[in-house]
């Protein structure tokens, strides 16, 4: 970058590069360099996580995972009525909470995760991070759906 940066000042210098130019050269260079920031920072999502049902019966649901696809019970939260389901890893967190039969949120896994980086990075961009029971943050995406950060 710094290199880059020096070309453009000697053009600049020597007359061939307006002082528009340059400023749009600095200008993209800057929001270049942010952008490899971001990644950096892990916030690059890779995967989605695990998706978090609201149910009535969680039991019911729970046999219903089970059956129908073979998940076992990965862990539990009693004190809040979560379970954890999947294949050696989460794939589906049931919660008996109303309203039911909605998806709660989904969690999109980021390469890296640095729970300090991610926050500076998603307060830098305008984003108030909420704290969750396990890892990671919830926020809003602009329908209002919470989006879970591990």
């Amino acid at each position: 970058m710094e290199a880059m940066i020096s070309s453009l000042l000697s053009r600049f210098e020597r007359g061939s590069l307006s002082r528009r130019e340059l400023v749009q050269g600095l200008t993209m260079l800057a929001a270049g360099a942010t952008g490899a920031q971001a990644q950096e920072a892990g916030i690059k999502g890779a995967r989605i996580d695990h998706i978090s049902i609201q149910v009535t019966d969680l039991p019911r649901s729970i046999a219903f995972y089970q059956k129908m696809f073979g998940f076992t019970i990965l862990s539990e939260d009693k004190p809040n009525e979560i379970v954890r389901l999947g294949s050696g890893k989460v794939l589906v967190s049931l919660h008996h909470k109303s309203p039911t039969g909605v998806v709660d949120h989904f969690a999109i896994g980021v390469e890296k995760f640095n729970k300090e980086a991610v926050t500076r990075e998603l307060k830098e961009r305008g984003v108030t991070p909420e704290e969750n029971l396990d890892a990671g943050f919830h926020i809003k995406d602009p329908e209002g759906i919470s989006v879970q950060i591990v």
